[in-house]
């Protein structure tokens, strides 16, 4: 199955949409933008529909980008944490009319006890997760806690292995085939599984440079008062221990051609191990 982006389509494009994943024996989730404001109900109804009328009954979303370089003060924080709160408050009726659900992600914007936080307040069988598997390392969070707390809330997830290793002002985080990195992909697999067996598995394998976490520089704590030091300190000697024994991937000197070559087969060995492993068809 995909995850693409849904938006308020035409008839006969939600027509052919379907026709085509029906064909292929696919599975449909949306990616959709929460409302901001009762000015874009109406349109946020429409992709609704439109998502529902192609097929998907799940939507992915996410409120933010990465917590640590979007914002430079609490109070910044918490505006966009109320922000987020009221759209998905706004898109919740929608929601349970048309009964499609909504799966928010932790995409580097949440902690775990803030997406905790998000569901009870909800409390909405429409109102859930996209697990990402990966992400949450990015706010120095053990992955398996992370897959562990909010497993019995995901509709979705973003399957994804994760290498790390040092760097000056923190660490580094990447992408990596399945198998190739950090995680225990059983044990997220079989966690996840136990709380929804029907859930589908999103693969999102990204083939990029690695990603900077800022982690002993000023502006990235701005919104983490309550981490201790001695968090930290456990989550850098982690890192220490488990950094790749061998050099993450970097792309950016590579050409057009030659990123894509690498995307197409890490992606391909992704499937091959999901299928090997794991039974993913």
């Amino acid at each position: 199955g995909v995850q693409p982006g849904i938006g308020a389509w035409e008839n006969d494009y939600i027509k052919k949409v379907r026709k085509k994943t029906e064909q292929l024996n696919m599975f449909l989730e949306g990616q959709i933008r929460l409302p901001k404001d009762e000015s874009e109900f109406d349109i946020f109804e429409k992709v609704i529909i439109s998502a529902k009328e192609s097929g998907a009954v799940i939507c992915r979303t996410n409120c933010g980008n990465r917590r640590y370089e979007d914002f430079d003060s609490l109070g910044k924080f918490k505006e966009f944490k109320s922000q987020s709160i009221r759209s998905i408050q706004l898109a919740e009726p929608i929601l349970k009319k048309h009964k499609v659900k909504l799966a928010i992600e932790n995409h580097k914007d949440w902690r775990t006890e803030d997406l905790l936080e998000i569901m009870k307040l909800m409390q909405s069988e429409w109102v859930g997760i996209t697990l990402d598997t990966g992400n949450s390392i990015s706010l120095l969070e053990d992955p398996m806690y992370v897959v562990e707390s909010l497993a019995p809330y995901a509709f979705s997830v973003h399957l994804k292995d994760m290498a790390v290793d040092e760097y000056e002002n923190g660490f580094l985080l990447s992408e990596v085939p399945l198998g190739e990195g950090m995680l225990d992909m059983n044990k997220m697999i079989t966690t996840i599984k136990k709380h929804n067996p029907d859930i589908k598995f999103n693969l999102e394998m990204i083939t990029r440079n690695p990603l900077e976490i800022p982690c002993l520089m000023p502006k990235y704590w701005a919104t983490f008062g309550q981490i201790s030091g001695s968090v930290l300190a456990s989550f850098l000697m982690m890192i220490r221990n488990q950094k790749t024994k061998t050099s993450l991937p970097y792309i950016s000197k590579k050409s057009k051609e030659e990123q894509l070559a690498l995307e197409i087969e890490n992606n391909s060995l992704c499937l091959q191990y999901g299928k090997q492993k794991f039974n993913f068809e």
